[in-house]
């Protein structure tokens, strides 16, 4: 004997929500497909060749501190996963209150052994003196928001508007995420 389930779900409703799940996998499956594409051929954001392109001359660090810059807080690791690496910051441009693709606030290091390997960079902004002089409203730069790091934080500093970008090394989880994990402390 076979037993006949009766759907709770009227049979006209089944067919929409069918054809919905059809179609978004449709749909989104070109999606797929290009970020399959993108990934493979790492086709680059504009804000990560325009990093490449202003920080090309510190991929050698020595170049980094007559420009202004200098490593501070040791290399930073991530709280479960990942690092950032030893940031060289330029104090003039955190306190200068303003953002400029140009002229990024830190260069990002990662330690190996003796030698310093450039992965990316950070934009800082103090938030205060962002906010200020900006009717409350929060940095952004080429469409990409910063996050806001409060006070009292890890570094000792005011609270600040900050954005990483991977310009140098391969983020697995997006140019623009705070920890690496392609990125180690291990190599000092």
């Amino acid at each position: 004997m076979k037993t006949r389930i009766i759907p709770c779900i009227p049979p006209s409703i089944i067919k929409i929500l069918r054809s919905a799940l059809l179609g978004s996998f449709v749909m989104g499956l070109p999606l797929f497909v290009v970020a399959q594409d993108n990934h493979q051929h790492s086709s680059p954001a504009r804000l990560v060749q325009t990093v490449r392109d202003a920080t090309q001359q510190f991929v050698d660090v020595n170049n980094a501190g007559p420009a202004g810059y200098g490593p501070a807080f040791g290399c930073v690791s991530g709280p479960d996963h990942g690092a950032m690496g030893i940031h060289y910051i330029n104090g003039a441009l955190v306190g200068d209150g303003e953002i400029d693709a140009q002229h990024p606030e830190a260069l990002i290091y990662e330690p190996v052994g003796n030698r310093r390997r450039l992965v990316g960079v950070e934009y800082i902004v103090i938030a205060a003196t962002w906010l200020a002089d900006h009717n409350g409203v929060p940095p952004m730069l080429e469409g990409q928001a910063f996050q806001f790091v409060g006070s009292p934080n890890r570094y000792g500093i005011p609270a600040f508007f900050e954005l990483h970008v991977w310009a140098w090394r391969d983020n697995p989880n997006g140019a623009f995420v705070d920890w690496n994990n392609k990125v180690s402390c291990e190599g000092q």
